[in-house]
């Protein structure tokens, strides 16, 4: 009995002190992809392509006036919004309406109830597509709020024909409730670190589809959306595609916000173990290997093992310290996010929690999404006939 308890301690003492050492080196990476200069563009303003955004729309949330008006305030010479819906009775659709009577020279509202697979978003791109009317697209969520400077932002980089899309990447904001705060430490204190490690070391392809540019003649290459409406993580999906037909992608050093809106714990649950269950879904070896980027959960697990002797107790205040002032520098320093640094005392509860999340994402079978339950199958794929909300 004694081996094996010294056994365990060994065990996660491994993913303690490589999830400690991962984080210095996220902070690295966010350090190396700041001083990125932002890609440089010598076109005059006639010369900017004209550009079409695909907003799509699924009831009101957060701050949802703000975030599609931010959309049709940009700084670009010639665009069109789309702003699409599946139900013409989406209580979405009469802000839809006064914001199109607004910018009426702008702005098309699409209300098109198509159905090509379990994936909701898609279903919803599929409507607002179908009323575009220029070849560059920029998708981009109805949570997302779009500063003036955006679209000559992520636009700027399709000049070069190599490049098959461009992302930016996003900030959580508007926080109110602790579990929403949580959300936010989750996308702002993990995620988006991950993503800038794996873009600045290569180690993995991702594809964020929140904030995407793209041509319609590429997205046509690989098929169109149609194919992508069976896929849980459609945007990897998609990204994945351009990669294998030579493209390449570009993520700028450009935020865009994010409005976390969150009405119960279990909802913010639920999205938790969803966002897992996309990581599984899109890239399996690399879900696994994040159990060695976990130092705090098993930081607690090895000070529980030794039943919080001096030792243990010392090796989980000193793991949850460096966790928080890694993640405190890369949210004030690399991310200017106030709202994040005020929420830092709950970050070692989430780094708990995710670990929960992980666990479940590797036995679940199902996926709730907009409170439907999905089938989740092999290689990432929704069942057919189960349609979200």
């Amino acid at each position: 009995m004694e081996f094996f308890l010294s056994f365990l301690q060994w065990l996660f003492l491994i993913p303690t002190v490589g999830g400690s050492i991962y984080g210095l080196l996220c902070l690295f990476a966010v350090w190396r992809f700041r001083s990125q200069a932002p890609p440089p563009s010598q076109r005059r303003p006639s010369q900017w392509p004209p550009v079409t955004i695909l907003k799509p729309v699924c009831g009101l949330e957060k701050n949802l006036k703000i975030n599609l008006r931010s959309a049709c305030l940009q700084d670009y010479p010639q665009f069109q919004v789309v702003f699409s819906v599946q139900d013409p009775c989406d209580p979405a659709v009469p802000l839809l309406r006064e914001i199109q009577k607004e910018f009426p020279a702008n702005v098309s509202v699409a209300i098109e109830n198509q159905h090509a697979g379990p994936n909701g978003k898609i279903n919803n791109l599929l409507g607002a597509l179908s009323h575009a009317r220029h070849d560059i697209l920029v998708l981009s969520d109805s949570d997302v709020r779009l500063e003036p400077n955006y679209l000559k932002t992520i636009i700027a980089p399709l000049a070069d024909p190599k490049v098959g899309f461009v992302c930016t990447l996003y900030k959580a904001t508007s926080a109110d409730r602790w579990f929403e705060k949580m959300e936010l430490l989750t996308l702002n204190g993990d995620f988006i670190p991950n993503v800038i490690f794996a873009y600045v070391s290569g180690a993995s392809r991702f594809c964020l589809g929140s904030s995407i540019a793209l041509r319609r003649s590429h997205l046509k290459e690989i098929g169109g959306l149609e194919p992508l409406a069976d896929y849980l993580a459609e945007d990897y999906e998609m990204g994945r595609r351009l990669w294998d037909s030579g493209k390449r992608m570009v993520l700028v050093p450009y935020f865009v916000d994010i409005a976390v809106d969150l009405k119960s714990f279990s909802q913010w649950w639920n999205h938790q173990v969803c966002w897992d269950q996309k990581t599984r879904a899109a890239q399996p070896a690399g879900f696994f290997a994040t159990i060695m980027t976990r130092s705090v959960p098993f930081a607690f697990l090895f000070a529980a093992s030794r039943l919080g002797d001096a030792l243990g107790l010392a090796t989980l205040a000193g793991i949850s310290g460096l966790r928080l002032a890694t993640a405190a520098v890369i949210l004030g320093w690399g991310f200017r996010d106030r709202e994040g640094l005020k929420s830092l005392a709950l970050l070692p509860l989430r780094d708990l929690a995710a670990l929960v999340s992980w666990v479940l994402a590797l036995t679940k079978k199902t996926v709730i999404w907009r409170g439907s339950k999905l089938i989740l199958t092999r290689n990432g794929r929704l069942a057919r006939g189960v349609f979200p909300r």
